[in-house]
């Protein structure tokens, strides 16, 4: 607030008095002058961020002073005030690049709101600026997005282990990437011209007999033909079907290093949890020999409110490919939303977040997302913390 600054201009000395101590007591910075030649003098030194002017003034007039100041100060806003207002002046004030046109007699909280509602837009237009300029450093991996050093140093756990491909485990909460991350791991492997098998853990043994299990995980690995075999939500599968699927996978491997005379052109496995398995093997909850095997490598996925510095460059992303899919645009996200979007908790992580930028484009949210766009739940989080 104190560093927005705002020209007044009007020949009425009465009316000049009022605005500035109107202003003042709500701490704007307002510099106050009666005739449009000060006004030019001002604004040749300094930039302001707003300027109001009387449309009718004996030296120049509004529509003169919009000009000039639009011509050498096309950053500051002007809103012309008159008295002698018609359709016509109006019209013309907004083709000389008027933010907007007051008629007089008007009503001192009319400026107030005039004056927020460009302070919100100029914010917004920094906010924009400072994440433009976040994009220009390494801010994503393949389709992992985010800056943060949690997310930088899976970056390089994934280079360093490009060429070698071991087993990986990951794990992370639930909605933090962890299927993505696989995908990503695959991709930035020697592998990735061989195929990526995913495996819905829930119903991997459903309608197999106990003694058709180990033969039916040797085709899984065997169809991967070289590539990655993905467990996902490892845990949901049962510790004896876990047994199974690891002797599997060593006898595969044995069988493929025996073919082929070398033990690294079998598939991989990667797989992915939201539980601790390392506290869960030592509690016989998950079978220890299956944990050794899928254990490698570990990576742990943060969650969302862990890396709330990737939070606006997460926005930017999801705005950008909801554009391209729904070939419409949402392009900003407003200062208040944005604030509550960066103090959220986040318990669904980054596929919550995802979903709120869906909702909004769902909606047919116009340009900007606002607060009130937001769920309730985010909303009412919002509301909470401002009242604490």
């Amino acid at each position: 607030m104190k560093e927005f600054e705002i020209l007044f201009v009007d020949d009425d000395r009465t009316i000049l008095s009022l605005v500035e101590e109107y202003l003042t007591a709500f701490d704007y910075r307002i510099n106050a002058v009666d005739n449009g030649l000060k006004a030019l003098e001002l604004i040749k030194e300094k930039e302001f961020d707003v300027v109001f002017t009387d449309f009718k003034m004996p030296d120049i007039d509004g529509l003169e002073l919009l000009s000039v100041i639009k011509e050498y100060r096309p950053a500051t806003e002007v809103i012309m005030v008159t008295g002698h207002g018609t359709m016509e002046s109006a019209i013309q004030a907004m083709k000389f690049g008027s933010y907007d046109y007051i008629q007089k007699p008007f009503k001192l909280d009319v400026l107030r709101i005039l004056i927020d509602k460009i302070i919100e837009a100029k914010k917004l237009k920094q906010e924009n600026i400072v994440l433009k300029s976040r994009l220009k450093e390494r801010h994503r991996y393949d389709e992992l997005v985010g800056i943060s050093l949690k997310l930088r140093g899976i970056y390089e756990q994934i280079d360093r282990m490009s060429q070698s491909s071991p087993n990986v485990l990951i794990q992370g909460e639930s909605g933090t990437g962890k299927a993505l991350t696989a995908h990503v791991i695959h991709r930035r492997s020697h592998r990735n011209d061989r195929p990526f098998k995913s495996v819905n853990c829930k119903s991997f043994a459903k309608g197999i007999a106990e003694d058709q299990l180990q033969a039916h995980a040797i085709s899984l690995f065997e169809s991967a033909g070289g590539g990655t075999v993905f467990f996902d939500e490892i845990a949901e599968i049962s510790p004896g079907i876990q047994t199974q699927i690891s002797r599997a996978f060593k006898a595969y491997s044995l069988n493929r290093a025996a073919a082929d005379g070398n033990p690294g052109t079998g598939a991989r496995i990667l797989a992915a949890t939201n539980r601790n398995l390392e506290n869960a093997a030592r509690k016989d909850i998950f079978d220890v020999e299956f944990f050794n095997c899928i254990n490698d490598v570990k990576i742990e996925i943060p969650p969302l409110k862990d890396r709330k510095e990737d939070i606006c460059l997460l926005i930017n992303h999801f705005l950008n490919k909801f554009s391209l899919k729904n070939d419409s645009k949402v392009l900003n996200v407003s200062p208040s939303a944005l604030d509550v979007l960066l103090r959220y908790d986040w318990p669904g992580n980054v596929i919550q977040l995802e979903n709120v930028i869906e909702r909004a484009f769902a909606l047919r949210v116009d340009l900007t997302i606002e607060l009130d766009d937001l769920p309730s739940e985010i909303k009412t989080f919002g509301e909470i913390t401002k009242i604490s």
